[in-house]
């Protein structure tokens, strides 16, 4: 007995790995090769690729397709419709399979609705990329970055809200209380 859930519309190459506790919903395709970590929520009308590795509790959103060559890490999150590309120049007409660029989703990154990622690139751990976003170039830990191309406006915290810096380069998380300092154009959490 499996200890994932799929639903009975979901379709599961061989050769997969799936963690326990993850749920695979309506209409969902995981395809050869791939690695899902425990606690992973996997929505509706999901693609995922051969080789793919998904870490532990990843939350992926409905009618999201993740391509050969990503690797997103632990407690990701892709929202609804966002998009993975894994060649920089698709033709029809040319196979560029052996090609595909890879692009990493650090540890807690998160990635709204409808943005579109180009392959070769990193997202940072805890970054958020915004809704539409169309991500060109690597992404900073813990960076805010909206628009198309996408521009950094500002830094995140772990917790999702804006970092507010002082003047001596501090600041703390409105939830969590956890503070932060950036220094160098680097944000890091003071532990």
């Amino acid at each position: 007995m499996e200890n994932y859930f799929a639903h009975e519309t979901a379709v599961i190459d061989e050769g997969c790995t799936i963690g326990a506790g993850t749920k695979i919903w309506h209409f969902s395709h995981i395809m050869s090769n791939c690695v899902i970590g425990n606690k992973c929520n996997i929505g509706q009308n999901v693609v995922v690729s051969p080789e793919v590795i998904l870490g532990e509790n990843v939350k992926v959103q409905n009618n999201v397709s993740i391509y050969t060559g990503v690797i997103c890490e632990d407690d990701v999150f892709l929202g609804p419709s966002m998009v993975f590309t894994n060649v920089i120049n698709p033709r029809s007409a040319v196979i560029r399979k052996n090609e595909y660029k890879k692009t990493y989703v650090r540890k807690g990154a998160s990635i709204g609705a409808n943005a579109t990622i180009i392959c070769g690139n990193e997202i940072g751990e805890y970054a958020l990329i915004g809704a539409g976003a169309v991500v060109t170039k690597p992404v900073l830990p813990y960076a805010l970055v909206v628009g198309n191309p996408s521009k950094q406006i500002g830094w995140i915290s772990e917790y999702g809200h804006r970092l507010e810096f002082d003047s001596n380069g501090f600041a703390t998380c409105v939830e969590s209380g956890d503070k932060y300092q950036l220094q160098n154009n680097s944000v890091h959490k003071i532990l």
